[in-house]
């Protein structure tokens, strides 16, 4: 990663300092540099061209050989250059702007005080606005804002920070901000900060303002404001689900959670993803804390927090001196539920008409969607949730080299990534694929990538559900390549596995816990331990299939799980369990009915579904308004009770199947639910011995799967691990009983990461070549117990 980030720059000023002779310049494959001095003054530039490298440089290697002298003078730098193969160097990812930016923006005596778009080498918009390769300003959506005579002398000066900074810019060349209010003007001019401050003013009134950003708008709102949150939360028909916290720094984070090393580098680096955060209980005795409303983040032990990462955001917030305005903003999605990110002006005026009382926007294009990252911080590491925003197109180093491919992931929570060679570049967050805005945003952003990434794809992999829209536009997109279809929960362990460098020679256990996944009998998996590599997997064990009554319905209404469960266990829908309780008589009537005669109801083995029925058997959560809901809610009433070491969790049962499968049963640990609930039991230790029996249930499994395999490495995947307090009891018990546990770090574990496994499983070369397009995943026999996995008998090749 060394185009648009200084890197010419700072090898010049190197050999300046250095008093080394020659040239630099871009090329295909990175950059190259003729240098020539003494010996002492060479080893130190070959040594200090990586560990000096400017802050956005990413050096992957350095490479240097002997050459003949010239006997020039001076030092200069070139024209980029082709290598006559593909361009593998990429722009960076869009990065929060640096102090020294921040420093000229405050100072009363910069020519760019106060400029909302204020950038140099080191920070500001990269992938959101190239729209095509080399990158330089003509590539860009700068194109249309010319230079002024002070801009072009910085951009040509070798010597300055803003040499060859595609989008430098300053109050004269633009670009402008204004702001739209219905039924009125709304234009003013950038120079006065007239837009910024009546935003603000607009904010502290309580208005909800559409913001434009880097990657897409914002809604936003005064966070202390209830009322405000409230209507934005009506209008967005978001539901309960969290809203995301904007906040000025990291003292004003610290009033708010709680924060480790970790945490605060994830919170002021260059990324500046959203980072889920423990909330402080200690807020009513700290006067000096700015107030939350309550309606941000409703029955949620953390707080999504993020800092400003575009100067319009800083402003927005307030420089010093400037009048009182809100010290906390909601920032959220500018989108309806299930839609893409707006990025055009117009679609902003127009789909976003229902949300928002005023736009503040800008007139340089956004070229890519890019919506926020989120990031957990679990046992002292990160944990992504969604990889966007300063993350993408950063490529991920694959272990073993793939042929040219096109992974198209999944329909929720859609990721897709190209590869080719040992390198695969994951998209920003696309979105749920259920949605013609968004697959019209996957087409924009697939081109995008094929194209800045130079990867021409010769086949295509995908999910193997037969329902998947991003299935079917693969299909569609074909062209006549292969599709290889690939298991969802098999992708996920291959997912986990890649980003750890686990070349597959040597197979290992998969724990793959999520919601939803198309099983090989057509069944929805979810509850899943794997025996896997590239080549296959074997299903070793699986929690007991239950009926899903009513599909969606189910997961709307967790209470109907917790019925399904019970009914599968043979427990009684006694009157005083709260999902009795809380499903309407007549619908109770109607379940009876249907779980008896199997009307409408498909197995599911799923995990993400056991936790909705715990979640409601437990009486934390009946009713799902966004994804996982319940799950959330069952993990934040546990938080600070998962170490509680009262010696109670519950055993499942294990039994074997036809198939010479583990199935576990539940049963045990929804009448030790019950049994809680009738003792007054407080809710929030049930919560966490469930977590500590499914922990102890991924420990038993993964014992016995050692034992009978030989096998020590575990790989955790799917949604399910997402929740920190289960990731950091599984990893800590695999652990201290000898296992290595791979859990992911670089990509989410939930559906946004599955792309990535889905290349390395079909699009994998060795020594002989490329993949045969005929060795995609088949389904195995109706018992459900194998996929593909050559060779494997015992399991160990």
């Amino acid at each position: 990663m060394v185009q648009g980030v200084g890197f010419r720059p700072f090898v010049y000023a190197l050999a300046g300092e250095l008093g080394l002779s020659g040239h630099v310049a871009n090329t295909g494959d990175g950059v190259v540099a003729e240098v020539e001095g003494g010996p002492d003054a060479l080893s130190a530039f070959c040594g200090r061209i990586s560990s000096d490298a400017p802050p956005l440089a990413v050096v992957q290697s350095v490479t240097h050989e002997p050459m003949d002298p010239a006997g020039g003078h001076g030092f200069s730098i070139g024209k980029s250059r082709g290598s006559g193969g593909t361009v593998r160097t990429l722009v960076a990812p869009d990065t929060a702007t640096c102090a020294g930016c921040l420093a000229e923006m405050s100072d009363p005596g910069d020519r760019r005080y106060r400029h909302p778009f204020i950038t140099c080498t080191h920070c500001g918009p990269r992938f959101t606005i190239v729209t095509g390769l080399p990158y330089d300003r003509a590539h860009t959506t700068m194109e249309r804002f010319p230079m002024c005579e002070r801009c072009a002398h910085e951009y040509g000066d070798p010597g300055d920070r803003r040499f060859h900074a595609q989008p430098v810019a300053c109050h004269d060349c633009g670009p402008r901000l204004r702001l739209h209010v219905p039924g009125a003007d709304g234009a003013a001019s950038a120079e006065s900060g007239e837009p910024v401050a009546a935003a603000r003013k607009l904010l502290a009134e309580g208005a909800v303002v559409a913001v434009k950003g880097l990657g897409g708008y914002h809604l936003a709102c005064d966070a202390s404001d209830a009322e405000a949150v409230r209507l934005l939360r009506r209008r967005k028909a978001r539901g309960d689900k969290p809203f995301a916290l904007m906040v000025r720094d990291l003292e004003e984070a610290e009033r708010l959670v709680h924060l480790d090393a970790v945490a605060r580098g994830l919170l002021s680096g260059g990324r500046r993803p959203i980072v889920l955060l423990r909330r402080r209980t200690d807020e009513p005795g700290r006067p000096d804390a700015p107030r939350v409303a309550d309606e941000v983040a409703p029955r949620s032990a953390d707080l999504g927090i993020m800092l400003p990462y575009t100067p319009l955001h800083h402003l927005l917030l307030g420089l010093p001196g400037d009048p009182p305005g809100p010290r906390l903003l909601v920032m959220t999605s500018g989108n309806l539920g299930g839609e893409p990110i707006v990025t055009s002006d117009e679609e902003a005026l127009d789909r976003l008409a229902p949300l928002a009382d005023a736009w503040l926007m800008h007139d340089r294009p956004i070229q890519v969607p890019c919506d926020d990252s989120v990031v957990r911080v679990v046992a002292g590491e990160q944990l992504p949730v969604r990889r966007s925003r300063g993350y993408a197109p950063f490529p991920v180093n694959l272990p073993r080299p793939v042929t040219a491919a096109l992974a198209v992931g999944a329909d929720l929570k859609n990721t897709f990534c190209v590869g080719e060679g040992h390198h695969a570049w994951l998209s920003a967050h696309i979105g749920d694929m259920d949605d013609l805005a968004t697959l019209t945003a996957f087409d924009g952003a697939e081109r995008q990538l094929e194209k800045i990434t130079g990867v021409r794809p010769a086949l295509l992999a995908a999910d193997r559900h037969p329902g998947y829209r991003s299935t079917g536009w693969a299909e569609r997109n074909a062209g006549g390549r292969p599709v290889h279809r690939v298991q969802h929960h098999h992708a996920h362990i291959a997912s986990v596995m890649a980003e750890h460098g686990l070349d597959g020679t040597c197979p290992v256990i998969g724990v793959a816990f999520d919601g939803t996944g198309y099983g090989d009998d057509a069944t929805v998996w979810g509850g899943e331990f794997l025996l896997a590599d590239y080549d296959g997997y074997r299903r070793l064990a699986h929690l007991s299939s239950v009926p899903m009554p009513g599909g969606e319905a189910a997961v709307r209404r967790p209470y109907r799980m917790a019925l399904a469960h019970l009914y599968a266990a043979g427990l009684r829908w006694d009157a005083d369990l709260p999902c009795t309780a809380a499903c309407p008589e007549d619908e109770l009537k109607a379940l009876a009915v249907q779980l008896e005669r199997g009307l409408g109801c498909v197995p599911t083995s799923s995990m993400g579904r056991l936790f909705d029925a715990a979640a409601s058997l437990a009486g934390v959560c009946h009713h799902a308004g966004y994804e996982a809901q319940a799950a959330m809610e069952l993990e934040a009433v546990a938080v600070g009770h998962e170490d509680e070491q009262d010696g109670r969790e519950w055993a499942f049962t294990l039994r074997t199947t036809a198939a010479e499968t583990l199935a576990c049963d539940p049963s045990p640990v929804l009448a030790g639910i019950i049994a809680d609930v009738r003792a007054g039991v407080p809710s929030a230790a049930t919560a966490a011995r469930f977590h500590r029996s499914v922990a102890a249930l991924v420990l038993r499994v993964c014992r016995a799967a050692r034992d009978r395999h030989r096998l020590t490495t575990v790989a955790l995947s799917g949604g399910v691990f997402a929740n920190s307090l289960l990731s950091a009891a599984c990893a800590r018990l695999l652990s201290e009983d000898g296992f290595t546990v791979l859990r992911h770090r670089l990509v989410p574990p939930n559906d946004g990461g599955l792309a990535l496994g889905q290349l390395m499983i079909a699009a994998r070369t060795d020594a002989s070549g490329p993949p045969d397009a005929s060795r995609t995943e088949e389904a195995p026999a109706a018992d459900g117990a194998r996929g593909t996995m050559p060779g494997h008998t015992a399991a160990v090749r």
